[in-house]
């Protein structure tokens, strides 16, 4: 078949397009990562796994055979320093979170960080200025955000179906506490509830209400058994315009996580709010209506989108700063429940 020069120009660019990958390296074998991020990637439209890596190489090899990931290596630097890969992930335990994102991004590699990305809000900073400096894009692991039912939510609240908005109720609850060696019994490295799922529903009321809460003050319970981190933790985010966050967060509790979003003459009820099914229910003078959504992979989605930013080929939704935010938030959080008072921010 014969080509004008423009047609094979047309079809060398969408061939381009379609095989171009982001190629992802994986610091650590944590379970989030090889559960869910890892699968996601390997799922997703823009991104191939090119590495893993584990200070046990037996352990990365094991889990690359596992998973059906090229190359295994057996430290954190060999991976960070491999000349063909783009970003890297980084699910290690959160006291690691800013020493390995870094160095990554020093190395010339995009970064997505899991979730809190960092210890508090000054390492949060750190991250972000290097990422500015090294011109490489640097995002926090909040998949949920990257599902089209949060922008729907958003546009709802927006339009004034449910009424003037009054308030936000979320939650997020497991119980884990049997397991005593966890990470996330470990308090000096970045341990506790309110690190490990309270930041979620910080998260979505920072991203439902578009401000910032203006003081903290939560009460938790905090367990010896587990070296004094916030095994469950109850609060209140004091929003602008009397808006309010009320939620809790727990690690030795029956299992939830819901968010309720509150109006003068509605509200928006979302049962499985980070994780599980997507559907979400509307209430209004209407009535109520099931707003079904389809089986999305949430972590495919999150890297498409990380993917799409590095290329530049879609604005950037949740920039560093964002995560610097939150970060502060949970500072916050943290200083009220230790030291049991109200702590502005």
């Amino acid at each position: 078949m014969d080509y004008t020069r423009d047609e094979f120009i047309l079809s060398t660019k969408v061939a381009i397009l379609v095989t171009r990958k982001l190629r992802w390296g994986v610091v650590g074998t944590a379970g989030i990562a090889v559960r869910s991020v890892i699968p996601g990637i390997q799922a997703s439209e823009t991104g191939e796994l090119t590495a893993i890596a584990s200070r046990d190489l037996a352990k990365a090899e094991e889990t690359a055979a596992k998973l059906g990931i090229p190359k295994a290596y057996g430290s954190y630097e060999e991976i960070v320093a491999a000349p063909d890969i783009d970003a890297i992930y980084v699910p290690l335990p959160n006291h690691l979170h800013m020493e390995w994102s870094i160095r990554a991004m020093e190395a010339g590699k995009h970064v997505l960080c899991e979730k809190p990305i960092a210890m508090n809000a000054e390492e949060a900073q750190r991250m972000a200025d290097v990422a500015a400096k090294q011109g490489v894009h640097l995002a926090e692991a909040f998949m949920y955000r990257h599902h089209p039912r949060y922008e729907e939510i958003a546009k709802i609240v927006a339009s004034g179906e449910i009424g003037e908005l009054r308030g936000i109720h979320g939650t997020f609850t497991f119980n884990n506490a049997g397991d005593a060696k966890n990470v996330r019994y470990r308090r000096d490295w970045g341990g506790g509830s309110i690190y490990d799922v309270g930041c979620y529903p910080l998260s979505a009321a920072r991203l439902i209400t578009g401000a910032e809460p203006e003081a903290a003050t939560v009460h938790a319970l905090i367990s010896p058994d587990h070296d004094n981190v916030d095994m469950m933790a109850s609060g209140i985010l004091e929003f602008p315009n009397g808006v309010a966050l009320t939620f809790d967060c727990g690690m030795w509790a029956a299992f939830r996580n819901t968010l309720e979003i509150l109006g003068t003459d509605g509200r928006i009820e979302v049962p499985s709010a980070y994780i599980g099914d997507a559907t979400y229910y509307v209430h209004s003078k209407d009535g109520k209506r099931e707003v079904k959504q389809p089986e999305l992979n949430q972590y495919a989605l999150q890297a498409d989108a990380f993917a799409r930013n590095v290329w530049n080929e879609q604005p950037v939704r949740f920039a560093p700063s964002d995560a610097v935010a939150n970060m502060r938030v949970i500072d916050a959080c943290l200083e009220s429940a230790y030291a049991r008072m109200r702590v502005t921010l």
